[in-house]
């Protein structure tokens, strides 16, 4: 009973990826007193049923039993659960209990040799060394001549325990499932987003005029070196197509804009074209190909900007006005998020023709695909049906298996975790809103136990929609906090450009929208000034990135385990994947040094309690001896973090 992670009673495929373990857990149980094993069978997509994985009970949940299994090629996956009547197990018990009372001596002697008969029988002629160890049971059980204790010790000699556990005689095997999970590639769980405005990225001001010259994609492709060299292999576009003139907004979402002004770039739509066009100040489809290929060699791919909604001077609005909704008095509604009002955006509505907006959604992004483009970060999926996204998904995965979407849904977890389960590889989270360390903890919790089968995190240390009051408050130490926190917390990260270079001025008090924001106007950033004189976050965002490639325990989801300290401004978390295990400390406080003892919980480090071990500070490069407790002081002027590897035991 109760196996998971089964998602929408199986309707669903629960998340996996290639070479991420995933566990496998279920309630079993049986009649009377007889031992039951239970055991994790999974199918590739190639239809082969792979070896078992034998499942454990746990210790502290009554019949709770739990296997970590792990797909190995990409495609659709299933498992099924298997349990039986294990009469090996069952006759260890009782023996261990009636032999050295002197009850049923030679009969349980003569149940085990019957039962080595089996499981020797049951090996494969290649298995020599198993089939020996066997054998040498068989001898124990049947040699009279012996002392009971010797042939009972013989009986439980580790070896052969462990043999009997690797090859179980199943008796009377029940099985639950198949259940589907589908495997995604690694870029599906393991990422570095990086987000800029093309139109800024070698954009110019007229010393004189004062007039801006935009950028595009020749410029914008002189930029990928850097981002590139900090680490990031996804950079991420904001709409890249014609801009409405209609109801354009203005710098600071103004409804007055100039004659010079840009727009906003998710209000698509003009007389240029729509959502399969690129903005004639950005270049041509050539110069997109070119930015691509550029990006592929640098080692980035290129994710798009899929936001469905319209300028209100899109092509649609005239070519098909029943894909938005009218209101009483005759106009087409725009988009409010109250207080926020989008003038310069009508939403699609989904109602009068869907089967004309699946296929023309369809097309749009299979125009893109045939660019080079296989990741699509989707603006508000939240505000489009549900079935659309698990339609369009669905067939996006049943010919481009290795096309990724990442759900941009600030929304009820509900719909949040709906949009995960119905195909969306990567979402957005509350993460930029949690800042204490109940809430991180609570939160990692969350993510990489309790809705991992559901949805692949992505942590966003700011967005040109949100700035967050622990940025524009923390000074530079808030920016490192946040950066560390992200890049090892989760394994897919993202930056928006900006970031490294401290922004966090906010358009108004308690606003979270940036001053001149660059969703409504071109911004200029003079790197090579600010890397000279210093600046910048870079190096920081670098080193970062290294650690991330070096660590597999940071590639990983499902592996968080939370440890103490004595400050609640201090945070402590692990990450372990087989030998290699990071320990993080955070100080959580930018304004404030915190001293303080953190415990480590040395079992979920694969230590006993009382090891001693070295740890390296991978930021700082300094060697310390640990233990289960520990002193540290934490200068978020200086460094607010230790990501610490456990280099050997002391």
């Amino acid at each position: 009973m109760n196996v998971m992670p089964v998602v929408d009673l199986g309707r669903q495929s629960a998340k996996a990826t290639v070479g991420e373990p995933f566990p496998v857990t279920a309630t079993v149980f049986r009649e009377g007193h007889d031992k039951l094993g239970a055991e994790v069978v999974l199918t590739g997509p190639d239809g082969q049923r792979r070896a078992p994985v034998r499942m454990e009970k746990d210790p502290e949940v009554p019949d709770l039993y739990s296997a970590w299994v792990t797909p190995d090629s990409p495609g659709t996956w299933t498992f099924e659960v298997q349990a039986w009547s294990d009469p090996i197990a069952t006759w260890e018990h009782a023996a261990g209990l009636k032999i050295p009372a002197g009850v049923d001596v030679d009969l349980m002697f003569t149940e085990g040799r019957l039962l080595l008969e089996r499981v020797k029988a049951g090996l494969d002629p290649a298995e020599t060394h198993a089939a020996s160890v066997v054998e040498g049971g068989l001898a124990a059980a049947g040699d009279t001549s012996r002392p009971v204790e010797a042939r009972l010790a013989a009986l439980q000699d580790p070896e052969l325990v462990a043999v009997l556990h690797d090859h179980p005689v199943r008796d009377l095997v029940t099985v639950e499932g198949p259940y589907p999970a589908y495997a995604d590639r690694n870029k599906a769980l393991f990422s570095a987003w990086y987000e800029f405005f093309p139109r800024s990225e070698g954009a110019t001001k007229d010393a004189v005029t004062g007039k801006v010259t935009s950028g595009n994609f020749r410029t914008a492709a002189k930029r990928l070196d850097a981002v590139a060299a900090m680490g990031f292999d996804v950079i991420y576009l904001p709409p890249i197509h014609p801009i409405g003139e209609v109801n354009r907004k203005g710098p600071n979402n103004t409804l007055t804009p100039g004659p010079d002004d840009t727009g906003s770039p998710w209000a698509i739509g003009s007389k240029d074209g729509g959502h399969d066009a690129i903005h004639p100040a950005l270049g041509t489809l050539e110069d997109f190909d070119a930015f691509v290929a550029r990006a592929a060699d640098l080692g980035l791919e290129v994710a798009l900007d899929l936001a469905l909604q319209a300028a209100p001077d899109h092509p649609w609005v005239t070519t098909n006005p029943e894909w938005f909704t009218t209101r009483a008095d005759g106009t087409i509604a725009y988009a409010e998020n109250p207080p926020k009002k989008y003038q310069d955006i009508y939403p699609v509505n989904f109602d009068n023709d869907p089967t004309g907006i699946c296929r023309e959604v369809l097309r749009i992004v299979r125009h893109w695909m045939s660019h080079g483009v296989r990741i699509f970060r989707v603006d508000n999926p939240h505000t489009k049906p549900v079935a659309f996204w698990e339609w369009l998904l669905k067939e996006i995965r049943r010919t481009d298996p290795d096309v990724l979407f990442l759900a941009e849904a600030f929304t009820r977890p509900a719909m949040m975790r709906g949009l995960g389960a119905v195909g969306f590889q990567q979402s957005y989270t509350y993460f930029t809103w949690r800042t204490a360390k109940w809430e991180i903890e609570d939160y990692l919790r969350e993510l990489s136990a309790e809705t991992a089968h559901l949805m692949r995190p992505n942590f966003f240390v700011n967005t040109p929609d949100i700035l967050h009051a622990f940025l524009q408050y923390g000074g530079p130490p808030a920016f490192k906090i946040r950066a560390a926190l992200a890049a090892t917390g989760s394994p897919s990260w993202g930056v928006y450009a900006g970031y490294e270079l401290y922004e966090h001025v906010a358009v108004k008090p308690g606003s979270e929208e940036y001053l001149d924001s660059e969703k409504y106007q071109i911004r200029i950033r003079d790197w090579d000034k600010a890397e000279a004189e210093g600046r910048t976050l870079s190096p920081y965002l670098t080193r970062l990135n290294e650690i991330r490639r070096a660590h597999p325990a940071l590639r990983l989801l499902r592996n968080v385990t939370i440890h103490s300290s004595d400050d609640e401004n201090v945070l402590v978390f692990s990450k372990k994947d087989g030998d290699d295990t990071v320990i993080v400390v955070i100080n959580l406080d930018p304004h404030g040094t915190r001293e303080t003892m953190v415990h480590l919980d040395l079992p979920a480090l694969g230590m006993a309690w009382g090891d001693s071990f070295v740890v390296h500070d991978e930021i700082t490069g300094a060697d310390w001896g640990w233990s289960q407790h520990n002193y540290v002081r934490l200068d978020p002027a200086h460094e607010p973090a230790h990501i610490l590897s456990v280099r050997s035991p002391r």
